[in-house]
């Protein structure tokens, strides 16, 4: 079989290369848009290289310049085991990369005078009313608390300073809170009843992990955000996304769950396993099947999406909220989006002493504004030279390999002055 496609590969490649665009997006030669064709050149086998050597099952890479495509390339499977190619229209579990696009949702809301910044989110889920803080354990293992001292705002809960922490990753006391909950068992929520209401319910009950404003800590805070959409616009979260975002921008295939008509697009996720060469399918987890509809639309981390569509939104961001004549979002908008919100006490989001701020759902540094997802998938937006980036992968768990700083360095290296 594989003797087979590599004859077909031969045969026909001067109409893959030319294939190798994408649909509806305008393309355009590097040194037309100051970039070095061959600093763009050498992407293409250092990730080749990932999948020869077993690391990866597939992944496609995109840069553009001025609103324009210099580099698209796909490489490896879409379904290793099937031997199917990934193509430009590959559809990608993003897991965090939906938290950008909840955030341009909720700001739109902010644009139509829906709530301010500075308004207590108790005012939009009553049940953060009295907020209290975890203290500790006493000796009895019961929970000590102390109260609030301010409400959460709608910037709090925009840039990740709520008090809330995801139950997933962290290993604190509040984090097996939310666990024991079951705020992560969709068994738990009945298919007939408002499941992300009763979501929100049960966080909102949970104790802050510290005081609002005090620290910034990866949060639980844009599923939040998604609901906080449905009470403010009086729609279903992803009604609100197909309608006014999705729909006006032409993503597609950008959505909560996976058709039967897209299915054979869709990348398996992969994971490496000790003692077995390659990829292997990854079980379990966070993994769940996307063919079916999730018990409420995660704003934090359920959408799937192909690389053309998550270009469409991350260059309406770079056009300052516009893309082909359609306006999501005010420039000022964007710029309020993309600036640092956190306060002077909290310097950065890394621990690694890289000076990186938090603006509304994105980490800022310098000129660049961006966010990856779970299954290593990164995107950036350069605002000083009007590049956007995007890598994406099939592959768990987050951080194995440095694709995002590899794939950031060759492409700065491509950009002339």
């Amino acid at each position: 079989m594989r003797l087979v496609r590599f004859i077909l590969l031969l045969l026909w490649a001067p109409v893959a290369a030319s294939a190798a665009t994408l649909e509806g997006v305008p393309n355009a030669a590097p040194a037309s848009e100051g970039m070095s064709a061959e600093a763009l050149a050498a992407i293409k086998p250092h990730f080749e290289a990932y999948v020869k050597e077993g690391k990866l099952g597939g992944l496609a890479t995109l840069v553009s310049r001025n609103g324009k495509i210099v580099h698209f390339e796909t490489y490896g499977d879409r379904d290793v085991a099937a031997e199917d190619p990934v193509r430009a229209d590959t559809i990608y579990r993003i897991y965090s990369m939906t938290k950008p696009i909840t955030g341009v949702a909720l700001m739109m809301l902010h644009e139509e005078g829906k709530f301010r910044l500075d308004d207590p989110v108790e005012k939009y889920i009553p049940g953060f009313r009295n907020a209290r803080v975890f203290v500790s354990k006493d000796e009895a293992g019961e929970v000590v608390t102390e109260p609030a001292n301010r409400p959460v705002t709608m910037l709090d809960m925009m840039r990740h300073t709520a008090g809330l922490t995801y139950g997933v990753f962290g290993d604190t006391p509040v984090d097996q809170m939310y666990k024991e909950s079951g705020m992560f068992n969709p068994e738990t929520f009945p298919n007939d009843g408002d499941n992300f209401a009763l979501w929100a319910e049960r966080l909102a009950a949970q104790p802050l992990l510290y005081q609002p404003g005090e620290k910034w800590v990866y949060s639980l805070a844009v599923d939040v955000q998604g609901y906080l959409v449905e009470v403010l616009s009086g729609m279903p979260f992803e009604e609100f996304l197909q309608k006014r975002l999705f729909g006006p921008l032409g993503m597609k295939d950008t959505g909560f769950q996976v058709t039967a008509d897209k299915v054979d697009r869709f990348a398996e996720i992969y994971t490496r396993e000790e003692g077995k060469a390659g990829v292997v399918p990854a079980r379990g987890g966070l993994l769940r099947d996307y063919t079916a509809k999730p018990p409420f639309p995660s704003g934090g981390g359920g959408l799937v999406s192909t690389i053309s569509d998550y270009w469409r939104f991350a260059q309406m961001m770079l056009n300052g909220g516009e893309l082909d004549g359609v306006r999501i979002l005010k420039p000022e908008t964007v710029a309020l989006m993309t600036e640092n919100h956190l306060p002077p006490s909290i310097p950065s989001i890394s621990d690694v002493g890289q000076q990186v701020g938090f603006g509304i759902d994105f980490a800022v540094k310098g000129g660049e504004f961006y966010w990856s997802g779970m299954a290593n998938t990164f995107f950036w937006v350069d605002r000083d030279h009007d590049v956007v980036a995007i890598v994406l992968t099939n592959y768990v768990p987050f951080g194995a390999y440095p694709i995002r700083a590899e794939f950031h360095d060759l492409v700065t290296a491509a950009i002339k002055p």
